[in-house]
């Protein structure tokens, strides 16, 4: 049975479903813009568009969740038939969330993934021919400080800075850096300043998220993204100069 001792079913605008957090007392995805579309448009169309040219991407997502980023991935490979050899690491603190995915409804797009969903649960491991996935279930500001991996992708989906701001401050926002490749990304939700600042100030370059039928988002890289259109941080630092990056002294 899917965890409803902290967690319970909500259906989205899109038709697909995603969980309530009684811990958190937040949703794992907008309900407004869809839990399967916000993946896509947020996460993996705009990361994937950035990185078309590679043969190989390694993705850091960051947090697990009900794994909708992860198993949104292989679907967007599948759909566009996308011939590239992908690897996946994602941590996730709650370990009982994680114990009751094979009970979750997932969306019609996702069919043929439950075997993917099995291994994880059962050892949290997936391996095929050109997708594997390493899930590992822990802290994840301890789980980045152990990898020495160079990552294509970075997807910036914990749950908000109000209510977990230990994933979203500047220190941890470096280390995502040093584990970023020089034309790496970082895919996220927010748009919240003080947030676009930590990154910002960790050497990252920001850009607008944008489309019809969602909530504008953001897209970070060390290096130019001729696609999209970038934010001028150095003018809204000026005009803004009073709300400061969230470190982790703050907290």
């Amino acid at each position: 049975m899917f965890d409803s001792h902290l967690h319970t079913m909500v259906e989205s605008e899109d038709g697909s479903y995603t969980a309530y957090s009684k811990e958190y007392e937040e949703h794992y995805h907008s309900t407004k813009d869809g839990a399967l579309h916000e993946s896509l448009v947020k996460h993996v169309i705009p990361a994937f568009s950035a990185l078309d040219d590679k043969d190989e991407l390694n993705i850091l997502d960051i947090c697990f969740g009900l794994g909708f980023n992860t198993l949104a991935t292989l679907y967007h490979m599948k759909k566009n038939n996308i011939n590239k050899k992908v690897h996946i690491y994602s941590p996730e603190l709650d370990g009982a969330l994680i114990a009751s995915l094979e009970s979750f409804t997932y969306p019609e797009e996702f069919e043929g993934f439950e075997p993917i969903i099995s291994a994880l649960v059962r050892d949290g491991h997936y391996e095929d021919e050109n997708f594997s996935v390493e899930l590992y279930v822990g802290d994840a500001r301890a789980y980045i400080q152990k990898l020495d991996i160079k990552f294509d992708i970075i997807y910036q989906d914990a749950f908000s800075p109000s209510v977990n701001p230990i994933l979203w401050t500047k220190e941890y926002f470096a280390r995502c850096v040093e584990l970023l490749k020089e034309d790496g990304v970082i895919t996220t939700y927010s748009i919240a300043f003080k947030i676009r600042r930590a990154m910002f100030e960790n050497g990252l370059q920001l850009y607008l998220n944008e489309g019809e039928g969602y909530r504008t988002a953001t897209i970070a890289s060390r290096s130019e993204l001729n696609t999209f259109v970038k934010v001028d941080m150095e003018h809204k630092i000026a005009c803004n100069s009073e709300i400061q990056a969230l470190s982790d002294s703050a907290l």
